[in-house]
């Protein structure tokens, strides 16, 4: 039984009891001010041992509340706050790529609002959801064809960058220099053909390389002609080699790499713009039933090719060119390809054959001649531009010639071909 027990019951006690109770109440309401410690050691009692103990329910104040430390915020690419935008001087439209954007077709309408694949504030031009304009955004002439200003000023830069044109030999040197048994340094070309976030690549090789080698596949590859062009006019250097999907890339005698220009990099891709349908209900010149049965003999023609997924596709359009000398309907197997690839071969077979889209069904391709079909007399590679000669005799190539089947019409003899 304890103590406070027994005094509640008023009974009474033993003095032994009685003593050490007296004892222990006059030690408990002893003061701690009453002790020494505090002069010899500058000892503070905690508050639980002070004559007077702090009211458990009292709400501490604001000041002895302990602050607690900020969250962490890691640096964000977005945060551009009292950053200037980027001033890039480049005189061409900023698009997500150059290859596979026609500038003569519009979009009827965008997937999404404007924003800018550079991120919010970090670009001085505006973002028409297909391209960041290189004139005055106040002008509004996006529309229609590139300015010739533009046009002008690029062929000028690209003319000073590359100074005097290059002999055979050095020609050779920097081909053998490219060479897979000799670098391993690569920059490859893929579905979404010369985008803008490789010029930035290109011109990282070309710190540490005067030329720099580029291998081309899929979808861009069915129209050669324009990746050469784009390749030359964006980066302003000079193609002076090409087999097959191969290219090698000259960066100019005059360029300097500390006066490099300004590429923006974007943060994100962009989605693509809703275009026109490329297959329509129904076939210009015929009716619905007309229609439905060429649809159906379509499918049921022998396939041309089968193209092979991330393929080269150089010979393409000439395969499709000589087969409509012997059949008016053409039927090409892109069975493992994705949906949007073959319908952007599609879309190239329509305007470089020329021919008449068919359908896309069973992941096929099915163009018909027209009914006013004549054959195309003009090559579709590329013309000759130069032809290269050595004085020697060691090399002669032309970079641009090349054979119905995709083959160069002549190569190097030195046996530097991929």
């Amino acid at each position: 039984m304890s103590l406070s027990h027994l005094s509640r019951r008023k009974l009474p006690l033993p003095p032994l009891c009685r003593a050490l109770l007296t004892r222990l109440l006059s030690f408990s309401t002893t003061t701690i001010t009453s002790s020494k410690l505090h002069q010899h050691y500058s000892f503070k009692p905690p508050h639980s041992l002070s004559s007077s103990p702090q009211n458990p329910n009292r709400i501490p104040s604001a000041n002895t509340k302990k602050k607690q430390k900020p969250r962490y915020r890691p640096p964000s690419s977005l945060d551009r706050t009292g950053i200037k935008p980027i001033k890039s001087d480049l005189p061409f439209d900023f698009q997500y790529s150059y290859t596979e954007s026609n500038p003569t077709v519009r979009p009827i309408g965008l997937r999404e609002p404007k924003y800018s694949p550079f991120g919010p504030g970090r670009l001085d031009r505006e973002w028409t959801g297909v391209c960041a304009p290189a004139v005055d955004p106040k002008a509004r002439s996006v529309e229609g064809a590139d300015d010739p200003k533009l046009e002008e000023k690029r062929r000028k830069m690209r003319e000073r960058v590359q100074g005097e044109p290059l002999t055979g030999a050095e020609r050779r040197i920097l081909v053998e220099k490219c060479q897979k048994r000799n670098t391993k340094t690569q920059i490859n070309l893929g579905r979404d053909g010369l985008t803008h976030n490789m010029l930035n690549d290109i011109h990282n090789s070309w710190k540490h390389a005067e030329a720099v080698r580029i291998k081309c596949l899929g979808v861009p590859t069915v129209d050669m002609r324009n990746v050469c062009t784009q390749l030359e006019d964006k980066a302003f250097g000079k193609i002076i080699h090409r087999h097959g999907s191969f290219l090698v890339l000259f960066r100019g005698r005059n360029y300097h790499p500390k006066k490099r220009p300004m590429i923006p990099l974007m943060l994100w891709r962009p989605h693509e713009p809703v275009y026109p349908r490329l297959i329509k209900t129904t076939i210009d010149g015929l009716s619905i039933e007309e229609t439905k049965e060429m649809r159906k003999r379509g499918l049921a023609v022998p396939a041309l090719t089968k193209l092979a997924k991330n393929g080269y596709y150089g010979s393409l359009v000439p395969m499709v060119r000589d087969a409509f000398l012997c059949s008016e309907l053409v039927r090409i197997d892109c069975r493992g390809l994705e949906k949007s690839d073959y319908k952007k071969i599609g879309c190239k077979l329509r305007d470089l054959v020329p021919c008449i889209l068919v359908t896309f069904e069973k992941e096929q391709i099915v163009v018909w001649r027209g009914k006013d079909y004549e054959p195309v007399e003009d090559g579709y590679f590329l013309p000759e531009r130069e032809i290269f000669d050595d004085p020697v005799g060691d090399l002669v190539c032309s970079e641009d010639s090349d054979s119905l089947d995709g083959t160069p019409a002549a190569v190097n003899r030195t046996g530097d071909d991929e």
